[in-house]
């Protein structure tokens, strides 16, 4: 569990710092993993979740203040866009690095020849190992896509 020693750190460090904005950040990512080992708790598993699902819900994080941070730059609203955007800086301090588009491409192609999938019918399966193995590295959205041509091609 480091990420969570690493939250916890980060918390403990921005209210020694006084930066209001950052702690206000760092506590929302530790709500939303109480919120969700809540629920696990509740499915059976006392030891809450692991670093993997605490990197989805990160990603999640930045996805959602993405989309938001869209529609406030649409709707004029600056300074709502701006705090979303320096709250996705924030989350991603936790975030592994991102892949390079090489590196998603040859990413791709070891869960493709992993999996051993020759058609389109097999992505599902493509794309659960990768996101078994690259949560928080790479924008699934755009993998997706790789992910089809790859198989097509075959």
């Amino acid at each position: 569990m480091e990420l969570r020693a690493r939250i916890t750190t980060a918390m403990k460090q921005a209210m020694r710092d006084k930066a209001v904005d950052r702690l206000s950040t760092v506590r929302l990512i530790n709500a939303a993993i109480k919120d969700r080992d809540i629920a696990v708790r509740a499915e059976g598993n006392d030891d809450g979740v692991g670093d993997a699902e605490v990197l989805a819900i990160l990603g999640k994080m930045v996805k959602q203040r993405r989309e938001s941070a869209k529609i406030y730059e649409e709707g004029g609203r600056l300074d709502l866009a701006e705090r979303e955007l320096s709250e996705i800086e924030v989350i991603e301090e936790f975030l592994p690095k991102k892949l390079s588009d090489d590196e998603v491409q040859a990413a791709v192609d070891a869960a493709v020849a992993e999996v051993g999938a020759d058609s389109i019918r097999d992505m599902g399966r493509v794309m659960a190992v990768l996101k078994g193995k690259y949560t928080g590295q790479m924008d699934f959205a755009a993998v997706g896509p790789m992910v089809k041509t790859r198989l097509s091609a075959s």
